[in-house]
């Protein structure tokens, strides 16, 4: 029996490391402020589609990211 469910695995992964696990493998790190809140949380939810990655990990990664513009 399969669950929409987020594993626990993935609970207790931080941004910092979804980040390098999913985005890293084709992205450089960005440089601060690179890109604002408003178009980070677009850009997640376009590499949300592209990439498959859950709406928990989106959200972990982008809080990851506008987080490194400050």
């Amino acid at each position: 029996m399969s669950s929409c469910k987020v594993s626990q695995k993935v609970m207790d992964k931080t941004g910092t490391q979804l980040w390098g696990e999913n985005c890293g493998r084709c992205h450089n790190a960005p440089g601060p402020g690179e890109f604002s809140n408003v178009s980070w949380d677009i850009i997640g939810t376009h590499m949300r589609i592209r990439t498959n990655i859950t709406e928990t990990e989106e959200k972990k990664i982008i809080e990851f990211l506008k987080n490194t513009g400050n």
